[in-house]
């Protein structure tokens, strides 16, 4: 890996062409091969192509794939070199990248303090602030769980304003008895976390004072928020800077705050970790509470991957199929043993497979008639950005992309006999879940399931094909973003398994025979709908409470 590694970092500084990696490869025949995948290209996308590609992008000296990351930025190099060499055309805004600035925060807790009635407390120890940069005082408001969640009758502010207040909170995560699937209608209206109701509502910021789980994770939070700070997308800064801190307080500190209130921190902790409701009240006036949180802002570069390659038809060409993959991961994390979280399965597949059909386009005999759009969208783990960010300002015209078809996760399957819990929704060797492909347009549900049943006849599982799936699938990969814009996709998933997110999600475990059968799959389905004279009708609209959900 590493003298392959020197071999393409040399190459690509020289401008030299890198030789195909899976030219003399064994080639796996499909079962049902015809002579029209053949002159289109899909038997150029073998085993052996995938898991050479793969082995680089998932490789250890890609450090996780961070967003943004040094090996986030060698990857995208190494997707842009290779698609100079095949001839796709640079749609990016910057060649084949397309720029995304990010600003990070970052905490100073030597600058940081905190005072109760003159008792001082320490950063790091007594509080962990999110890094935003504060300067704190004022009057204190107690709203146990913090949630408002209309579904299930819930709200926590009955009786109280909380503007140019500062919010105490217990405990983080959902209220007790409450799942994702309760989440229901339009975020901020619906339904508030209680960080993004205090924003919506004028708070000045939201304590929360620790449960088990918080305390548990007391140290690890420490570590990562002085070495990662807050890093979010400049351009998405309106709603993001308006984010109130946000600050864990220690036991101690919480014993301060609530010494001689209506309830004292004991009796806090008990009720809170019981699930007992209590209903909200003010602190006394006479409780002084200031503090400071000192924090410097830097600006960073990071990127999409942007390319297209032409039609052939002198109108449809002017129209594009979009293909789409996250190819970030979450990098380099502080555990005991293997911290590379490698991200071979998520998403170093569909950014594999995405390469693939690239490089079997420009080698196919035939050309499709409408042009092919790739992205490989960045930030993804860290909520969408990519994705979000080209749907927000795109290089190419919006309304001209007829359909987007979304792989993440395509690589990893059951094996007979597997019995543990954490596979057990890991698809087997011929299946594959599909999302959203029969959400919008019911004619793009009837072209995903005529080309497989006539290629290779995978299982389609749609048991995740719901907005109202508990898992939430449909709104977790870049698909979303695409369909909030009312273009029709498709998403491909193998699910969830023991690897996801964690170190172990790497190459060697990857399935590259049924890697190979979707990418095939997905790359007949792309011919199909760039070759029909119209493009698949939206029949279907999603209601807009899920457009607006994040």
């Amino acid at each position: 890996m590493r003298k392959f590694l020197a071999v393409f970092l040399l190459t690509a500084t020289l401008g030299m062409p890198v030789p195909s990696l899976y030219a003399q490869g064994t080639r796996q025949k499909p079962r049902a091969t015809t002579a029209l995948a053949a002159q289109r290209g899909a038997d150029l996308i073998t085993e052996a192509q995938l898991k050479d590609y793969l082995s680089f992008i998932a490789s250890d000296e890609m450090e996780g794939r961070d967003t943004p990351s040094r090996g986030l930025d060698t990857t995208a190099k190494f997707i842009a070199m290779n698609l100079s060499r095949w001839g796709l055309k640079p749609a990016g805004d910057d060649g084949y990248f397309q720029r995304i600035t990010l600003l990070r925060n970052q905490l100073d807790g030597a600058a940081s303090s905190a005072e109760i009635n003159g008792q001082r407390f320490n950063f790091g120890e007594d509080f962990l602030p999110n890094p935003v940069k504060a300067n704190l005082s004022g009057p204190l408001v107690y709203v146990g769980h913090g949630w408002v969640v209309k579904s299930k009758e819930i709200d926590a502010y009955k009786g109280i304003d909380v503007k140019d207040k500062i919010v105490v909170v217990f405990g983080e995560g959902l209220p007790k008895g409450v799942t994702q699937a309760d989440l229901k209608g339009t975020r901020g209206e619906d339904w508030a976390n209680p960080a993004l109701y205090a924003q919506r509502h004028g708070a000045k910021a939201v304590l929360a004072i620790p449960d088990f789980s918080m305390l548990v994770n007391w140290d690890r939070t420490r570590e990562r928020g002085n070495a990662r700070g807050n890093t979010f997308v400049e351009k998405f800064q309106t709603q993001t800077n308006t984010a109130v801190p946000a600050i864990w307080i220690s036991l101690k500190m919480a014993t301060a705050l609530f010494q001689g209130e209506k309830f004292e921190a004991p009796a806090l902790l008990s009720r809170g970790n019981s699930g007992e409701a209590v209903e909200p009240f003010e602190l006394s006036a006479s409780k002084k509470v200031s503090l400071n949180i000192a924090a410097r802002q830097d600006r960073i570069p990071t990127q999409n991957v942007v390319a297209v390659f032409p039609g052939s038809d002198p109108l449809l060409q002017n129209e594009y199929v979009a293909l789409g993959a996250h190819y970030d991961h979450v990098g380099v994390r502080a555990v005991a043993g293997d911290g590379i979280y490698n991200g071979a399965d998520d998403d170093g597949s569909g950014t594999t497979a995405l390469l693939a059909m690239a490089e079997a386009l420009a080698h196919a005999k035939l050309r499709p008639k409408r042009s092919v759009l790739f992205v490989w969208h960045a930030g993804e783990e860290k909520g969408l950005w990519g994705s979000r960010y080209f749907t927000d300002y795109p290089t190419v015209p919006l309304d001209h992309i007829v359909t987007q078809l979304n792989i993440d996760m395509i690589g990893r399957s059951k094996k007979e006999g597997d019995t543990n819990p954490r596979n057990k929704d890991l698809s087997g060797p011929d299946a594959v879940y599909v999302i959203g492909s029969k959400m919008m347009s019911s004619e793009l549900g009837e072209i995903t399931e005529t080309v497989n049943k006539s290629y290779l006849n995978l299982t389609f599982d749609y048991r995740y094909d719901d907005p109202a799936d508990p898992n939430r699938f449909f709104f977790r990969s870049d698909h979303f973003n695409y369909a909030r814009k009312g273009i029709p996709i498709v998403f491909f998933f193998d699910g969830v398994h023991e690897d996801y997110h964690r170190p172990g999600d790497e190459a060697q475990k990857i399935d590259y025979q049924k890697m190979a059968r979707i990418t095939k799959t997905v790359y007949m389905m792309l011919w199909e709908i760039a070759n029909r004279p119209a493009r698949p009708k939206v029949d279907k609209q999603l209601p807009a409470e899920l457009t607006n959900r994040n």
